[in-house]
Formats: structure tokens, sequence, C-alpha cells
């Protein structure tokens, strides 16, 4: 007997009407029905009387509904210890930003010690998702920045960076000693693509709507930065690459990167991982500021 079958056999067994079993069972009545007749002729007796009154169970039926709860129970048990298992052997984290950063790589070496058996799969995010995923349920946990949007989430701040104009080398405002808002006013931004997380976009944006050219990821920021002259924000200690530079931004928050994970996930993989990550973060040394 097939444990769908015998899910069949319960709603009907429970809701003693058939049209009201396939209701809840998300299906249309006329296979329903077939498949409790081949059900009936598998079991050798008939499993329900059914009459202009209604329908009910036989003693037959009456023993298959308590044998089969026993068994559709022990199966969903055994889904749970399955899916608990797997969970235990995989974790998969998602990364915004420099995957070269060394608390990235410091984590990596604490966490492979901890537990040498899970496998880790990394999501690298796009700038559009400050949460890598974790909405979409698609990562366990993220390392990120914030700010962002914390519906569902639980986060916990590992630093903070202080941020910077990104600009051409040759941009009359790259030999200043520092910047404000101000100052880039009147210029094209690089900006996030429609649909980014609102409280992040206003952030990177300095709080104020921008035009210039879409950017998706890190690497394209500066891109655009090279090729147009556009200018944008990014971490000061980032090496920004040749023929770009970051000037400090004397009137914005610092970047304060987290990790972030689902709100009442059990997983304890998810809990050592962000005990880890923030031992990590604490032996941080000095960054070097990069122009």
């Amino acid at each position: 007997m097939e444990l769908r079958t015998l899910r069949y056999f319960v709603a009907v067994a429970e809701e003693l009407h058939f049209g009201r079993a396939a209701a809840r069972l998300h299906m249309s009545q006329p296979p329903l029905s077939r498949a409790i007749k081949r059900l009936e002729a598998e079991a050798g007796a008939a499993l329900f009387v059914r009459s202009s009154a209604g329908v009910s169970l036989t003693p037959v039926g009456e023993v298959l509904l308590e044998e089969a709860r026993a068994l559709l129970d022990r199966a969903d048990r055994l889904r749970g210890r399955v899916a608990a298992a797997v969970r235990d052997t995989f974790l998969t984290v998602g990364l915004l930003g420099d995957s070269a950063d060394p608390v990235v790589r410091r984590l990596a070496e604490d966490f492979r010690l901890r537990h040498p058996h899970v496998e880790v799969r990394i999501r690298e995010a796009g700038l559009a998702d400050p949460t890598c995923g974790l909405h979409a349920g698609l990562v366990d946990i993220a390392l990120t920045r914030a700010p962002f949007d914390r519906t569902g989430l639980s986060v916990r701040e590992l630093g903070a960076d202080r941020v910077g104009a990104l600009l051409r080398a040759d941009d009359p405002l790259a030999g200043r000693p520092a910047l404000c808002l101000a100052d880039l006013a009147e210029r094209r931004w690089f900006v996030f693509p429609d649909g980014t997380d609102p409280v992040w976009g206003a952030y990177w944006s300095g709080g104020e709507p921008r035009e210039g050219p879409v950017v998706r990821v890190v690497q394209e920021c500066r891109q655009a930065v090279l090729w147009n002259g556009t200018v944008g924000m990014t971490l000061l200690d980032h090496d920004p690459g040749e023929g770009l530079v970051v000037v400090p931004l004397s009137d914005m928050e610092p970047s304060r990167s987290v990790v972030a994970w689902r709100e009442g996930d059990a997983n304890p993989l998810v809990r050592s991982f962000a005990s880890v990550a923030a031992a990590a973060a604490g032996r941080r040394g000095p960054r070097r500021r990069s122009r």
C-alpha cells in the first residue's frame, strides 16, 4: 500500500465525505474515488459503506484507519529525522562583498576546524539583495552588511568600517583629504537595480535619489566609475583597483558588517557559524586604508 493512497483513505475516513476529502487533499473527487476503490481491491474487502445517508467505515476500514494513522505518523517522523540529518551535513552561506577579506578567511579556517565533516556551500549575492537570499530561503545564514530590512531575521553585528567616495584617480575631487555628500550632489552616481532593498539602497545612495548606470555587483561599481566618471560609495579601506581612489566621506555613518539568519532557525550549525563569525571578527587587525 502506497503512503499517498493511505493519506487519501485517512482523509475520507475522517471527513466521511468524498467531496470534502477531495477538497482537503486539493484534488478532484473522481481520482480520489478511483484510488479508494483500488485500495479496497488490494485489501480484499470494502472499507466504506456508501448509502444515501452518507459514508461510514466498515469494521475492516476501522482497523485500517488505526494502522494507517500510526504508519503515516511514523513516516512523517522519518522524513523529519532525515531532513535534520541532511541539515546537519550541509550549510549554505550567503556572501556579500569581498570573499578575500581576512575575516572571511579566518572564519572559514575556524569553522572547518570546529565542523570538519560539514560541507559549506557558498552563494555569492548581488547588490540588490543584502540578505543574500535569506528572505527567499536560498541560504541558511549570511555574511553581509547593514542596513537592510530585518523582518523575520536575527542579526549580529561583527564590526564597522568607514566608507568613502569612489572616484577616478583623475577626478577633480580625488585629491581632497575628505569629502561630504554635498560635494557629490550634482554628480551622476552608479545605482542599484529596481527592486533593491529600499533601506539598503538608501544608505548606499547617501539618502538621496540618484541617476546613473545600474550596477549589480561590486566589480560593476568600479567599472562604472572607471569608464563613465560616475561616483558612488565603497568601503574606505578596500583597494579600489588601478585608476581609482577612495576619499573619506565625513558625514556618512560607518558600514556595519553583520551575520544574519532567519529568526527561530533551530539548526545548531547556524548558531555555531554565528558564534565563530563573531569570534573571528573580534580578532580582526587594523584595516589598511587604500588610496
